[in-house]
């Protein structure tokens, strides 16, 4: 992966932009129906069981692992990072496991393709927007 750093903006017809979220980044593990939350440090979500509950009838697979982040929504679908009572969806960026395969395409990207295997739009998860170029 190229990092790059700019002073100014800027486009380029081989590069996706993905929206930023206030949120906590999150790994979504399914396996047979249950879902786990964990961050990257191995903290086990557990505060967001009605979420982690929903995920797995949300996601059209036996077996996944998604990575995304976990977004607190206002009443007018705004992310909120400082407040907790509003709706917690799961915002996806990357498909990295399905069904026993792994979703070696190109970072981010698989998440794009794939995303006809998931319910959408959802209440509960959603795919993060992106610009291409």
């Amino acid at each position: 992966m190229e990092f790059i750093q700019t002073a100014k903006p800027f486009d380029e017809a081989d590069w996706l932009f993905e929206v930023k979220y206030d949120g906590f980044r999150s790994l979504a593990y399914i396996e047979n129906g249950t879902c786990k939350l964990v961050s990257r440090n191995e903290y086990d979500y557990k505060r967001f069981a009605d979420l982690r509950d929903a995920l797995p009838a949300e996601i059209h697979a036996k077996d996944a692992i998604v990575d995304g982040e976990l977004v607190v929504l206002d009443g007018s679908g705004k992310a909120r990072f400082d407040d907790y009572r509003g709706t917690v969806v799961f915002t996806v960026f990357d498909v990295m496991w399905l069904d026993g395969r792994i979703c070696a395409i190109c970072h981010c990207w698989s998440a794009k393709i794939l995303r006809d295997r998931f319910k959408t739009p959802s209440s509960r998860a959603t795919f993060v927007d992106h610009i291409e170029g």
